[in-house]
C-alpha cells in the first residue's frame, strides 16, 4: 500500500489510545484512529495522517452487503461511506470492496 507521511494538522490536545473513543483500525504494524473522516497514527509528537493512493480490492469479503442495516458502523472518510468491518474500512465499489 502506497502512503504519503502527512501530518495531521490542528489536532490539538486529543490523545488517541484505546479509550479514546475514536475506531481502531489495525494497518501493517500499528494502530491508526478514526478521526473526523482521516485516519491517525501516533509518531513522535505528532500525528501522521494516511492518504491511501492504491485501489486495493479487499480480501475474500463472502456473501455479507455492506449498507444501511448491515451491522457494521458507517463512517464518512475521504468523501465516501466506508464500513468498520473486523478492524477495516471497506468501501462498497462495483462488485467488490476497496479496503482502506
Amino acid at each position: 500500500m502506497t502512503e504519503k507521511h502527512e501530518i495531521a494538522e490542528d489536532h490539538g490536545e486529543h490523545a488517541h489510545d484505546e479509550d479514546c473513543g475514536h475506531p481502531q483500525i489495525q494497518r501493517d504494524d500499528h494502530i491508526d484512529y478514526l478521526h473526523n473522516g482521516h485516519l491517525h497514527h501516533k509518531h513522535d509528537d505528532h500525528y501522521d495522517e494516511h492518504i491511501v493512493e492504491e485501489h486495493i480490492v479487499s480480501e475474500e469479503h463472502a456473501d455479507h452487503k455492506h449498507g444501511e442495516d448491515c451491522g457494521h458502523e458507517p463512517v464518512e472518510h475521504d468523501g465516501h461511506i466506508d464500513y468498520l468491518h473486523d478492524g477495516h474500512l471497506h468501501h462498497p465499489h462495483g462488485d467488490h470492496y476497496d479496503e482502506h
